[in-house]
């Protein structure tokens, strides 16, 4: 087939092997598109999206944004973080969102921090939302709200957020809301 009627996917594919590119960065891909516009004019002109979306139907490792890294780097890390059926457990995934922002902190890990925050606000989001549910046991409303609002003070100040828990946690008001928190 003569390099003019080959298929764009295929004019891809032969450019991307004359890069030898082991990890297709938007940098790359970027190159990548350019080259397929220099070699073949029209016909190599395309977008560098549909680009990354040809390189991963191919198998080839892309990474277009630096959130995407840390999330491929740190994948153990953030999966299954978020749990919050019970106040212990809300608890318990704060406290390793907490680590989890140290650390990244600490390393100079941007966008594993962004991502830290992100699932925070998630969190924050999925337990207002069931609070608000009609459909949802009244207790369980009232404990997805008190969750909601430690994500929301976590959010803000995470420095102050365990000794404002304990306090939180102490308050005559919250024993007579929830009882005693059984820890696991």
């Amino acid at each position: 087939m003569s390099e003019a009627h080959k298929p764009k996917k295929e004019l891809i594919l032969d450019a991307a092997r004359d890069l030898g590119v082991q990890k297709w960065s938007v940098a790359e891909i970027d190159q990548l598109r350019r080259k397929l516009l220099a070699e073949h004019g029209e016909a190599g002109k395309t977008g560098n999206e549909y680009i990354a979306d040809v390189l991963k139907g191919a198998g080839l490792k892309t990474q277009l944004t630096e959130r995407e890294e840390a999330e491929e780097r740190f994948e153990e890390e953030f999966e299954d973080i978020l749990h919050f059926s019970t106040l212990s457990d809300a608890e318990v995934s704060l406290t390793r969102l907490d680590e989890l922002l140290h650390r990244f902190k600490t390393h100079g890990e941007k966008a594993a921090v962004d991502r830290v925050l992100e699932i925070a606000r998630l969190g924050k989001r999925r337990a207002e939302m069931i609070s608000r549910n009609r459909k949802v046991d009244e207790k369980k409303r009232r404990e997805k709200k008190e969750i909601a609002e430690w994500f929301r003070i976590w959010l803000e100040t995470p420095d102050a957020f365990f000794d404002w828990l304990e306090v939180r946690k102490s308050s005559a008001e919250f024993h007579a809301t929830f009882g005693e928190i059984e820890e696991e």
